[in-house]
């Protein structure tokens, strides 16, 4: 039979004679459908689309056969959805789509009886078989409704009974399309009886493979079901903040990198954690320690670089000179590269304020791709602050080192120890003892924290030290690192570092553009000559950057919209120059000696002045001087007592006259082993009554018997001579080897002589 009806594009629900449904209808061409077919004999043709997440199909996307249906009932639900309940009638076929618009109305073929071709004693083997197979499928399949189940069972008539299974079981989509499609009652039957024991032999497989993973439960999942049970007791005892935690840290700790012994021991302290109650005082301080121990690296690396060119020309890029300190890092990298060992070596920058050491380390994390940390140790006294404090203590918490490493969130940083010669010692412990094993790489491989309790490889660590005095470091400590000299900078050097770094440095701090301001090089040597006088470049920064911040305002207020820095203008912006008026005495005088000197801020010339005076025999020195310069002070008076006849002194002089020597700005602490020449001069000019030249500066310790020793820090003192004008510097025949490594630009326009007796001294400087 035929018949034109209006059509249902169903998605994924399936409907077969002689079975009930019911499904939901939004789409406003199927509710037109509907609403057509409760209008006429409530008949409708139900097919099902290929593609069930098609939101609007054609007539090629929907299946030839499909269902003729008769709706029973049709409730609205909010949303303007509708719900169906149909009754299956007949298999149908598509002959023909009439129209597919405003909806689907097709032309169907039906039958009212199906085709079969079994014979009685045949059709009830089949009956059975298949009641038989569904049995047993449902008793390993347990989710069917029992009252589904024995309504199925009841069933006497094969054709219903198929269709019935195939609208409860849970075949895919494709096979139930299949069982709609075969019109013959045998072929459905035995194609009912295939699926069916497909679905049984799967049904098993899923129960074997159960059993096995309950077989193979290990020791985790046991342990999982456990918390679980813990969990459900610590909500009813209400403490499930500390089970969450701890089950957060365990997660934390399974994707941890660490060894055995680590993982071991925050495990422990994790079990600990979750049998406290939250009104346990202990429980914060566990917390507190489970947390940074999660978050030490104990095995996470970084990868450093390897590329020496990379390398030479970033430090290149970062620091004009400082050509030692560049050889050796690069040597360092080259080292670690061929051996692929780790370098031990501890690089010591020593040097006056304002030389660079810190940026050099910066330059060298970033030549060695190295994250880089800063420890300043300057004024730490507490060893704690170096290996931590014992957890049990209020308030502890891991030492300087560890804290570091967790900074860098790698286990081979770059680590600076700023100020490693201000570190100091009282009744809470030595703090450059606790540096010792942090140094040592024999060591550092099995460093402890006390906050800590297990061992951590600092072995990995490439640890730079900065210092401005080597003689406050202890020496086990200093033995245990390579000390690279930075020294003072050459006038000549911190122009070039003006130019070329910190200008730039300073425009950008202050937002300009070389288009708005232009330094001419005359401007910048004024600033170096005549407003700042230091070993390092730090007073040169704030000079320049002081200009360029009221350069900044001018052009922020309108006033100027380019400035070309010229000497004129420093001064106009800085007004008189602190050092220009401060030129040193040169004038030839009795009793007055320039002697040079090394500060940890770089070096400086000392006029030594001495007075004789009628008297008993009085000897006075002062000028804060330390015990280094009374010793060389009494030296020079015992040699020159000794040599008295040579230089034509009374006999009576030392014992009728009083001696008083003096070294001006009382109020700074002056010592060393270089002002013994120096002071031995000056008292031969003031017995003598002779004059010392004024442009001759001079260093160099001496003996009773007049020999002069060596002395440190040329290099500083040299340039201190060259600032004040000096033309002439006697310097220790054993220093001779220094003067060789100096850059001409530090010796030209000074004579150097080399001296090796007093006598040599005052051939040079004493005039006749």
């Amino acid at each position: 039979m035929k018949k034109v009806l209006p059509m249902l594009a169903l998605r994924g629900k399936y409907i077969y004679p002689n079975s009930v449904i019911h499904f939901d209808v939004s789409r406003s061409k199927s509710v037109r459908a509907i609403e057509e077919a409760m209008q006429n004999d409530q008949m409708i043709f139900l097919d099902n689309q290929i593609d069930p997440a098609m939101e609007d199909p054609k007539s090629y996307d929907l299946y030839q056969i499909g269902t003729l249906a008769r709706i029973r009932q049709v409730v609205k639900l909010p949303q303007n959805i509708i719900r169906v309940f149909a009754e299956g009638m007949f298999r149908a076929e598509i002959l023909e789509v009439c129209e597919e618009e405003p909806i689907f109305r097709v032309e169907a073929a039906y039958q009212h009886t199906e085709q079969q071709e079994f014979e009685q004693d045949e059709k009830e083997a089949v009956f059975r078989a298949l009641k038989e197979s569904f049995e047993k499928y449902t008793g390993v399949w347990n989710q069917m409704d029992p009252n589904v189940y024995s309504y199925i069972l009841m069933q006497t008539d094969l054709e219903v009974f198929v269709d019935h299974l195939a609208t409860h079981l849970p075949f895919s989509l494709q096979n139930k399309q299949k069982l709609l499609e075969e019109m013959d009652l045998k072929r459905r039957c035995e194609l009912m009886l295939v699926l069916l024991e497909q679905e049984l032999r799967l049904a098993y497989l899923r129960l074997d493979i159960q059993e096995k993973v309950k077989e193979n439960i290990d020791d985790n999942q046991r342990e999982y079901m456990l918390r679980e049970q813990l969990k459900v007791i610590r909500e009813e005892l209400g403490e499930t903040n500390i089970a969450d935690e701890a089950d957060e840290f365990l997660r934390s700790l399974s994707e941890m990198e660490a060894g055995e012994e680590v993982k071991d021991k925050i495990k422990k302290e994790i079990s600990r954690f979750q049998a406290m109650g939250n009104s346990a005082a202990e429980s914060a301080v566990l917390r507190t320690y489970i947390e940074i121990m999660l978050d030490v690296p104990w095995e996470k690396l970084s990868e450093d670089s390897m590329d020496l060119e990379e390398a030479e020309k970033i430090l290149e890029a970062d620091h004009y000179g400082l050509k030692k300190v560049k050889e050796r890092v690069l040597e360092y990298l080259a080292a670690r590269a061929m051996s692929q060992k780790k370098d031990a070596a501890i690089l010591c920058l020593v040097g006056p304020p304002g030389t660079g050491k810190t940026s050099i380390a910066r330059s060298i994390a970033r030549a060695t791709h190295k994250e880089y940390v800063r420890l300043s140790l300057g004024g730490v006294r507490d060893e704690s602050e170096i290996r931590g404090h014992r957890k049990t203590y209020v308030g502890a918490m891991p030492g300087r080192i560890v804290a570091a490493i967790r900074q860098a969130k790698v286990r081979n940083p770059l680590m600076l120890l700023d100020e490693v010669d201000k570190v100091g010692k009282d009744q809470r412990g030595d703090t450059a003892s606790a540096l010792l094993e942090v140094l040592d790489g024999e060591q550092n491989e099995h460093f402890r924290d006390h906050y800590l309790e297990v061992p951590l490889d600092l072995s990995d660590v490439l640890f730079i030290a900065t210092a401005n005095d080597l003689s406050t470091i202890p020496k086990p400590l200093l033995d245990r690192m390579e000390v690279i000299e930075v020294s003072s900078y050459s006038e000549n050097e911190k122009f070039h570092i003006a130019k070329n770094y910190l200008v730039k440095k300073q425009m950008e701090a202050n937002g300009l553009t070389p288009k708005e301001i232009v330094w001419k090089d005359d401007a910048l040597r004024l600033l170096i000559d005549s407003y700042t006088r230091e070993a390092g470049v730090r007073s040169l920064e704030r000079t320049i950057g002081n200009v360029s911040r009221k350069i900044t305002k001018d052009i922020y207020q309108g006033k100027k919209k380019k400035v070309t820095v010229t000497k004129k203008a420093v001064r106009d912006y800085l007004g008189t120059a602190p050092y220009e008026l401060e030129k040193e005495n040169l004038k030839d005088e009795v009793g007055i000696v320039h002697g040079l000197a090394w500060t940890s801020v770089g070096g400086v010339m000392l006029n030594v002045e001495v007075n004789t005076m009628p008297g008993k025999g009085k000897f006075t020195v002062t000028g804060s001087l330390g015990d280094v310069m009374k010793e060389s002070a009494q030296a020079a008076v015992s040699y020159i007592r000794s040599k008295s006849g040579k230089y034509k002194i009374k006999d009576d002089f030392f014992e009728s006259h009083d001696i008083h020597i003096h070294i001006p700005e009382g109020a700074v602490p002056k010592d060393g082993p270089s002002a013994g020449i120096t002071m031995t001069l000056a008292l031969i000019s003031a017995i003598t009554g002779r004059k010392v030249q004024g442009t001759v500066a001079m260093t160099g310790e001496v003996t009773i018997r007049g020999q002069v020793l060596a002395i440190g820090g040329l290099k500083e003192k040299m340039l201190a001579a060259k600032r004040a004008g000096m033309t002439k510097v006697l310097v220790p025949k054993a220093n001779e080897k220094d003067v060789r490594e100096f850059d001409t630009e530090i010796t030209e326009n000074i004579e150097i002589v080399y001296v090796k007796k007093i006598e040599d001294v005052i051939r040079e400087a004493l005039l006749s």
